[in-house]
């Protein structure tokens, strides 16, 4: 049995060859943990069909299909997102490891932390958008002029439209991470920030209309979270602003 890739110590020195190899292995316990989580959602795949079916209206019934690999088809596809889920934290890890030897070995804890934290916001999002804005939106799709309409829903339209919601609270929720990482890169300050506090708004709102979503009730669930992060984004980088400048002033009283 092969053992695991072993992450390079800081100033290690490496070929190229050795820094391809390591990445290939990489790879490897990536698709490895892809499709073990495959295997899991897959095993799952109706108990899972069902939680993103427990929203669906008492009139609408189950999610149709019109063509023979239809149901198949679909099952592979909310397996794989499944997976790549499950997956995620191997494969953030496996990418960390890779370029933690790139990183300065005073910022690797700063960096492991900013890892762990989009991370966290990233499930945040997916959670919010499953128990929030998937029932609200759903519910307004569904019951929108049903009086009229002869409602029945396409399981594949169903389950993109899903995976649309999901995949875009998660992009909402890693607004701080873009935020803070602008003002570290020095093309946003904090300064900047308190001053166009309105302008800020403004645009996360634009950002809000332009997320996917069809309906007015999924455009406002993204953008109320967004300019909630955005405000929490600019006390963070006023903390980050202080810690930094603390810092310097202690090793500035040290070195003298």
């Amino acid at each position: 049995m092969r053992p695991l890739p072993r992450r390079l110590d800081h100033g290690e020195e490496a070929t190229l060859v050795e820094h391809l190899e390591e990445l290939r292995q990489r790879i490897f316990v990536c698709l490895g943990a892809l499709l073990a989580g495959f295997a899991v959602t897959y095993g799952f795949h109706r108990h899972l069909l069902h939680w993103l079916n427990r929203y669906l209206p008492t009139h609408v019934g189950k999610p149709l299909t019109l063509g023979v690999a239809e149901p198949f088809l679909t099952v592979m596809k909310i397996s794989l997102w499944g997976a790549l889920l499950l997956a995620l934290p191997v494969i953030l890890w496996q990418l960390w490891a890779f370029l933690v030897p790139a990183v300065e070995q005073g910022s690797e804890r700063r960096v492991r932390n900013f890892v762990l934290f989009a991370s966290a916001l990233l499930v945040g999002g997916v959670v919010f958008g499953y128990f929030v804005a998937l029932p609200a939106a759903v519910h307004y799709l569904t019951n929108y002029d049903k009086q009229v309409f002869d409602i029945q829903i396409r399981a594949a339209d169903y389950y993109s439209f899903v995976t649309m919601v999901l995949i875009a609270m998660a992009i909402v929720f890693e607004l701080p991470v873009f935020v803070l990482a602008l003002v570290r890169l020095g093309i946003l300050s904090t300064a900047q920030l308190r001053r166009n506090r309105r302008i800020g708004y403004f645009v996360v709102a634009c950002v809000g209309v332009a997320l996917p979503g069809i309906d007015p009730v999924t455009t406002v669930i993204e953008t109320i979270p967004l300019w909630l992060l955005f405000e929490l984004s600019i006390w963070l980088s006023i903390l980050a602003d202080r810690r930094a400048a603390a810092a310097v002033q202690a090793s500035g009283a040290s070195g003298g």
